[in-house]
């Protein structure tokens, strides 16, 4: 959990009001959205941090279960391929999720060395919970825009994507 900081940080101006000459107005670069990414993504993910930091869990188990919850019957080499990491690193995250009752794997129905990954109960309670915590935060930040809003920020989120998102049985 070395990207998981839970004290308080110190307010940044952002950089939309920085002065000229301000060190972070470097000219051609939209430095006012690169903080505001940051800051957006550090307070998204910062309330599900709190929430699995209970259960000794971080955020790469919050995407396993995440995922795992979203898209039932899920194989491990998908989930490999849409998280971009490596056996070894899923491998103790999954068995942790395994060993304590929030995600079960099962044999695949033709080639049963295939893992299919699901839910458990308790697992599918803790992505709703965190994914509602998530979702009120969104829902909080699109309040008062343009119906439009939402189909915007999608694209942008899309095109943020180096590979478009491909998840096995539906959207990404």
């Amino acid at each position: 959990m070395a990207d998981v900081n839970f004290a308080r940080p110190v307010a940044v101006a952002p950089a939309a009001t920085a002065e000229k000459g301000d060190s972070r107005s470097i000219q051609g670069l939209d430095l006012e959205l690169i903080e505001l990414i940051f800051f957006a993504y550090r307070d998204f993910v910062g309330e599900a941090d709190h929430v699995l930091e209970v259960f000794g869990f971080g955020r790469a188990h919050h995407r396993v279960v995440y995922f795992v919850s979203r898209h039932p019957g899920l194989r491990v080499s998908d989930l490999l391929d849409i998280l971009q990491i490596t056996k070894q690193s899923l491998s103790r995250v999954l068995k942790q999720l395994v060993d304590d009752g929030y995600i079960e794997q099962k044999a695949g129905p033709v080639d049963r060395r295939e893992r299919l990954l699901y839910a458990s109960d308790k697992g599918q309670r803790l992505a709703d919970e965190l994914s509602a915590r998530q979702d009120a935060r969104i829902r909080k930040a699109l309040a008062g825009m343009p119906a439009t809003a939402r189909a915007t920020v999608r694209d942008f989120l899309y095109n943020m994507v180096d590979t478009p998102p491909r998840v096995p049985g539906g959207e990404g």
